[in-house]
């Protein structure tokens, strides 16, 4: 019997981490000042970031030292498996073969603590006593509380109000890992007032939360903001994920054609992809595929524009694929793929024609993830199920054409604490949802006219 699931030992973890900025054929256009328009330098983002992370953000190099007690850290749950999804082909009656990256055998559940756990060690070490940060879907904001309990720093966390009341048990993560727990908006921050008084019932977005996390953080001497995804420091620390992968990919004989992952801020899909993708830029015949919800269309109906990370505008103006600072989802169970923006490097990849969006709806994505759990047992996040949903599709192509593909993606992080979302959906309580376009052009209308 062939194996199913490839491992990888301690010693076998990547001792760096891989920086697509060195090898894409363009520069990334800079982030500029909120209040100035110029270029920002590392002197605008100290109080935000530690200096170790502004100039991993900043830093053109192709390769970055893991250190020591990182590698440590992530030795709790890393290397991650390699997993052939032989069920999920036999179902589908596919020639395609399939693998997934297996990044739900973290702690939290998800990809989220490989960055999490670097940004806390950073923060330790440049003497910061707690952490501030926002959280969609609550994956993100129990990574942090996880990592910070490992450096022994405190943890804030923002929650979108309305993940905050459809996952109760994110927030029993976070808790448990001492973190604290606000669903934002809320009263505690100016930002948070200041949306609550235009609109009393608001859902929140992670753009508010973000607002909320950075002005908490501004404020407190002790205290630096993290964030989990679209940052190129944070794309990365999650690059490990692909190197791990490619490693994997070669024991296995096999190598990708079509490399797949679901897409809100970027984090997870250039942790796969990222490694892979300087392989295409050298010439490899390589697909890149992202899959995002048709509630939040950034990449697919978006504009490449420099635009503000936060609702209230404290936060640099950066280029990328966006529906406009003052976008509101409407609560899809997806809660991390719920943001207005794209990650800088994966914006520009896909201006370069170098990786493919496609957007599906909350239903047929559900729909997915059923079959996954019937063939493959975990049972996906709703997040992770975008993914699955593009595999799927891929997979049928190659049933329809007999082409025998190699398709690989992110399995970014179990549904455990999801359960409530499956509720609805075997209840027939989900609806799909189609953002009206009116609604994209009035956000898109109050960006900035920058050249």
């Amino acid at each position: 019997m062939s194996s199913k699931r490839i491992f990888l030992s301690e010693n076998e973890m990547p001792t760096k981490w891989y920086n697509l900025l060195a090898d894409l054929p363009e520069q990334l256009p800079p982030p500029l000042h909120p209040g100035t328009g110029q270029p920002i330098g590392p002197d605008d983002l100290a109080p935000i970031f530690p200096m170790s992370l502004i100039a991993q953000e900043m830093s053109p190099e192709r390769w970055t030292e893991i250190p020591d007690p990182i590698r440590e850290a992530l030795a709790i749950w890393r290397p991650s498996p390699l997993v052939r999804a032989t069920g999920l082909e036999k179902a589908l009656k596919t020639p395609a073969r399939i693998y997934y990256k297996d990044e739900s055998h973290s702690p939290p559940g998800s990809h989220k603590p490989n960055t999490a756990v670097a940004q806390a060690f950073y923060n330790k070490e440049a003497g910061v006593k707690r952490l501030v940060t926002e959280t969609g879907a609550g994956q993100w904001g129990s990574s942090l509380a996880f990592a910070c309990s490992l450096f022994d720093l405190e943890c804030k966390v923002y929650m979108v109000k309305v993940s905050y009341q459809q996952k109760p048990y994110r927030r029993s993560m976070m808790h448990v890992w001492g973190g604290s727990v606000t669903p934002s908006p809320s009263e505690e921050t100016e930002a948070g007032r200041q949306i609550l008084a235009a609109d009393p019932d608001c859902p929140g977005s992670l753009g508010i939360a973000i607002s909320e996390a950075v002005e908490a953080a501004v404020k407190d001497d002790e205290a630096k903001y993290s964030l989990g995804s679209v940052l190129n420091h944070v794309l990365l620390h999650q690059t490990i994920i692909g190197l791990e992968a490619e490693k994997q990919m070669k024991i296995a004989g096999d190598s990708p054609d079509i490399v797949i992952g679901c897409v809100g801020g970027g984090s997870n899909y250039a942790g796969l992809a990222f490694p892979f993708l300087r392989r295409k830029i050298a010439g490899q015949d390589i697909r890149f595929v992202a899959s995002e919800p048709c509630c939040c269309p950034t990449m697919s109906r978006g504009q490449y524009r420099y635009d503000f990370g936060d609702t209230t505008k404290l936060t640099p103006l950066i280029k990328m694929y966006t529906l406009g600072h003052s976008f509101i989802p409407p609560g899809i169970h997806a809660g991390g793929l719920r943001y207005h923006g794209m990650a800088p490097a994966v914006s520009l990849a896909i201006k370069l024609g170098l990786i493919e969006p496609v957007a599906y709806h909350q239903l047929e994505c559900f729909d997915a993830a059923k079959l996954f759990a019937a063939t493959e047992g975990t049972i996906p996040a709703p997040e992770t199920a975008h993914a699955i949903r593009a595999a799927i599709i891929e997979a049928e192509k190659c049933r329809e054409t007999g082409e025998e593909k190699c398709i690989l993606f992110n399995f970014s992080g179990h549904g455990i604490c999801d359960l409530g979302a499956y509720d609805k959906y075997f209840a027939g309580e989900l609806s799909d949802f189609d953002y009206p376009q009116k609604k994209i052009e009035e956000a898109i209308a109050e960006l900035p006219e920058i050249d």
